[in-house]
């Protein structure tokens, strides 16, 4: 929630910066005006030089026509004019010499006035905005009976024929411009034009921009809050919804608990919510399994041990030679049968934590196959059974994982279809590739798949062995850690019954498919 609010801040700082702006904004103000007030400065300077003076060798400006000149220029707007002589003198001022005499009125606050909330409101937001920006340092206003233009030091550089400005701030922080002319007459001073204006038409205009930042600034900061909050709503409280729920989860001791889904929500937190959902049940899924797995190793652990105690009871109750032998027969093969159950058990067990920390590799199934097939066709092929398997092309069939595990899948394969194929049989391996799959095909000729067993014959302890094996002879998890292992690896792997035109079965045929590996 707190970076959030940082984000949707920065807009704001984008108004801070242009507050800050509004500081020279009001500089370039107050130069413009400087210049419009110099041009106006020289051109009555101009007219009192050319006017005011008696003739080409005056020393001095004539006072009569200067008054006039002043009046008609000056008097009209709301700037003062005063004009000095070379001496130092003040000869005219406007505010005394205009035509137009008004008598101006100021209402006075009374003594125990205390100004509203608004207004300290106002006042505040002024000082508060005026505190980015530089304060303008200015000598003070002089006006005063009897002033000089040694009281000024822009009068006295108009006296040395140069054209001067300068800032001046009034009691109030207020500031006036003055503008200091030299009056010349064939570029010889007769006296200085000094121009002044106030700014308070300037302050008026950078507050009311400033007002008006500070209203855009309080929209902008409602629309940040109200954004955050629906950001809130639709990023942060999803987020914390789930985690939640998977925190009671975690606690739970029953199934009652799930993930909820946002299944409205096409954006990544739906996306989350259904992945979070999906592990959920893949979890308690994973729970029914290892329990499921518990109680059937429970169940074929139990057989052999059954047989063991009901053999020795037996044995202690009897004294007949060859009973006590074929007794002790029984309990050699259930101890063989219980030791392989462990075995097979344990590798079961332990297939889980390997394929999830196994390094998936590139696998060369044709490579694979063929080196399995040569081993078989050399060590462990039964005589009068064949295995047929074409050599495939390097580089073709290419799977991505782990190496060992798939080899596990396809040595179960091959003794499943040994143990099943008949004298003088033969099994047949194929590799092809089909829509971006690895299709690998195990055949027999043996006996086939009972009706319905397609898919039980990949359950856990599920044994369909031929009468020629002895009872307990396999474990019944061969078939079901290929299914895992390929399911790991997203594959599949089917059986089916391998049938002629008259229907009669005359084998069964185990598939898997994988998915094709292509590099680069």
């Amino acid at each position: 929630m707190l970076r959030i609010m940082a984000v949707n801040v920065i807009a704001l700082i984008t108004l801070v910066v242009s507050v800050l702006y509004l500081n020279q904004f009001h500089e370039n103000l107050i130069n413009a005006r400087i210049e419009s007030l110099t041009v106006q400065s020289e051109i009555i300077a101009g007219a009192l030089g050319e006017s005011a003076a008696t003739g080409p060798e005056a020393t001095t400006i004539d006072l009569a026509p200067a008054r006039q000149i002043i009046t008609r220029l000056v008097g009209p707007t709301d700037n003062r004019a005063r004009v000095f002589s070379p001496d130092g003198a003040m000869i005219a001022d406007s505010r005394f010499v205009a035509g137009d005499k008004r008598l101006i009125e100021e209402p006075l606050l009374s003594i125990n006035y205390k100004p509203t909330l608004r207004e300290r409101f106002v006042n505040a937001v002024h000082g508060f905005l005026d505190s980015f920006g530089q304060h303008i340092v200015a000598p003070p206003v002089v006006d005063r009976p009897g002033m000089r233009a040694d009281d000024f030091l822009e009068v006295q550089i108009a006296l040395e024929g140069e054209i001067a400005s300068q800032l001046r701030a009034r009691a109030d922080g207020s500031l006036v411009i003055n503008i200091a002319v030299p009056v010349q007459r064939f570029r010889r001073v007769l006296g200085v034009m000094l121009l002044t204006a106030q700014t308070d038409d300037i302050d008026r205009i950078v507050r009311a921009e400033q007002m008006l930042t500070v209203k855009v600034f309080a929209g902008a900061l409602a629309l940040t809050i109200l954004l955050s909050f629906f950001l809130s709503r639709t990023l942060v409280r999803p987020i914390r919804v789930l985690a939640r729920s998977a925190e009671r989860v975690r606690r739970g001791l029953g199934r009652e608990e799930n993930i909820p889904e946002f299944a409205e929500r096409l954006d990544e937190i739906g996306d989350l919510s259904r992945s979070l959902s999906d592990m959920t049940r893949a979890l308690y899924n994973q729970i029914d399994a290892v329990e499921r797995f518990a109680a059937d190793v429970a169940h074929e652990i139990k057989n052999p041990l059954s047989s063991m105690r009901s053999a020795l009871e037996t044995l202690n109750a009897t004294e007949k030679p060859e009973i006590r032998a074929k007794l002790f027969a029984i309990l050699e093969d259930d101890v063989k049968r219980i030791d392989r159950l462990v075995t097979d058990i344990s590798d079961a067990s332990r297939l889980d934590a390997e394929l999830t920390r196994g390094k998936m590799e590139s696998v060369d199934l044709g490579l694979m196959m063929r080196m399995l097939v040569d081993g078989y066709r050399t060590t462990r092929l039964p005589e009068g059974l064949s295995l047929s398997f074409s050599d495939p092309e390097a580089g073709v069939y290419l799977v991505r994982g782990i190496e060992g595990r798939l080899g596990q899948v396809w040595r179960n394969l091959l003794d499943n279809a040994l143990s099943f194929s008949p004298e003088n049989g033969t099994i047949w391996v194929d590799l092809s590739v089909r829509e971006r799959f690895v299709v690998v095909k195990v055949e027999d000729e043996g006996p086939g798949l009972p009706d319905g067993a397609e898919n039980k014959v990949f359950k856990r302890f599920y044994s369909e062995r031929p009468d020629s094996e002895a009872f307990g002879g396999h474990s019944g998890l061969g078939l079901s850690i290929c299914r895992q292992v390929i399911e790991a690896h997203g594959g599949r792997i089917t059986a089916h019954n391998r049938k002629n035109d008259d229907e009669t079965v005359e084998g069964a045929v185990f598939t898997v498919r994988l998915p094709l590996y292509q590099q680069g």
